[in-house]
């Protein structure tokens, strides 16, 4: 299936209404779900409301109504938030979202409300550095948490790992940084014979890619850093799931712990996220491309990416994700820490920094800590990671930029 093919709702023969996902093909939904004219100058667009305070009804008191609909203070409801919600549960088929200023704060808010002291979590020993912190120091130390790092592809491994206390299963779709994928149905159903939720992080495998709701998991969550806003000029993250539960989690970490979205990024991802299936499918397109060059390079030691025939986790991500593989390449070239400071460097296209999702392709290259890298395939332990933010350029420009930095690192290719 190709990312931009989109079909109505089965069985809809209504008249297509552009404010209703029940009604329109979901490509519709990304340019018009969540948008409302102004009112007041007839703007097409929301415009960008930037209000801290709404006016309260006449009779304040009846702000405690479960009923009341209107604003009253940005960081807990605005309209430019309200609206991007709305579009964001409809594509991950979700029925209610929570957006956040970042994707660390979306992640830490589920986690937040999910966890209590003494709770146990399995967590994917490959994951974002950040939430790999959180649940390696942060959570046991600050709520008693329990965790247990797990290869979450070894779903026998994720089995024994269950405890009579172990409340959450967390995971990426494709995990950062080593693209290794992720059996959501199986883990859905791990945690759910053990009373657990299972959260994912599906950053890396937005819709119409995946959605990981429609495979039982509780919560999905995005950095909208990323490929939602697509521009690299905004931050943001979302929760979605069933309405009482992102309640839950709105009216706890966002409403008393903070973390709210301003309304001017909340607009740029609004804005962004109207091409993002135009985008995914470059993105996914040129991946493949650049994959496919560098795992026929002698000087690249090993190359990971789901969508190569020979990856050891193609048929999962075969069998999972539409229209491709995403836009990370993870790859490993060996010689000295020197030589491959000195290829990053010499690139003339991409750009050395982190992130993902840009219209731009950035790279990375670390050495993880030992505690994080024991975790990853040999060549990535031996020779560090380069992770490859594949963007919207020519392929061939990329593809050219890496051949003549690895030749000025390790000559020409044999």
């Amino acid at each position: 299936m190709s990312i931009r093919q989109s079909t109505r709702p089965a069985g809809g023969t209504s008249r297509p209404d552009k404010h209703d996902p029940g009604t329109v093909a979901e490509d519709t939904w990304f340019v018009h779900g969540g948008n409302q004219a102004d009112d007041t100058t007839g703007a097409i667009r929301t415009p960008i409301v930037m209000a801290n305070s709404y006016q309260l009804p006449e009779d304040p008191t009846t702000l405690d109504d479960p009923d009341y609909g209107g604003l009253v203070y940005t960081r807990e409801h605005g309209a430019n938030q309200l609206g991007l919600e709305r579009k964001l549960a409809a594509l991950d088929h979700g029925e209610a979202a929570a957006v956040f200023g970042t994707g660390m704060a979306a992640l830490h808010a589920a986690f937040f409300t999910l966890l209590n002291p003494g709770d146990h979590a399995i967590v994917s020993n490959v994951t974002y550095m950040r939430v790999w912190g959180l649940f390696d120091s942060l959570l046991p130390a600050k709520l008693g948490i329990e965790v247990a790092f797990v290869d979450i592809t070894d779903l026998a491994a994720v089995q024994a790992a269950v405890r009579p206390n172990t409340r959450l299963v967390h995971t990426e779709v494709i995990a950062n940084p080593d693209v290794r994928v992720a059996d959501i149905a199986a883990l859905a159903d791990i945690a759910h014979a053990a009373g657990a939720r299972l959260t994912v992080d599906s950053t890396f495998t937005p819709p119409p890619m995946f959605r990981p709701l429609d495979h039982a998991a509780d919560l999905t969550l995005h950095s909208l850093t990323k490929y939602f806003n697509g521009h690299g000029d905004a931050m943001g993250g979302v929760v979605i799931g069933a309405a009482d539960l992102v309640e839950d989690i709105r009216a706890g970490a966002l409403w008393h712990v903070g973390g709210a979205i301003s309304p001017f990024n909340a607009w740029l991802i609004m804005r962004g996220a109207i091409t993002l299936p135009l985008r995914l499918e470059r993105h996914c397109d040129n991946a493949q491309a650049i994959a496919e060059f560098l795992a026929v390079d002698p000087r690249v030691a090993h190359v990971a990416y789901p969508g190569l025939a020979n990856d050891p986790h193609h048929e999962r991500a075969t069998a999972q994700l539409a229209g491709g593989a995403g836009g990370v390449v993870s790859f490993a070239i060996a010689g000295s820490h020197e030589d491959r400071v000195k290829f990053v460097n010499d690139l003339r296209v991409i750009t050395s920094a982190v992130s993902l999702g840009h219209d731009e392709t950035l790279i990375v290259y670390e050495n993880y800590p030992e505690a994080r890298a024991a975790a990853f395939d040999t060549p990535f332990r031996d020779h560090g990671l380069i992770r490859l933010a594949v963007g919207l350029e020519e392929a061939d420009d990329l593809i050219a930029d890496l051949d003549a930095a690895l030749t000025t690192a390790y000559g020409p290719a044999r």
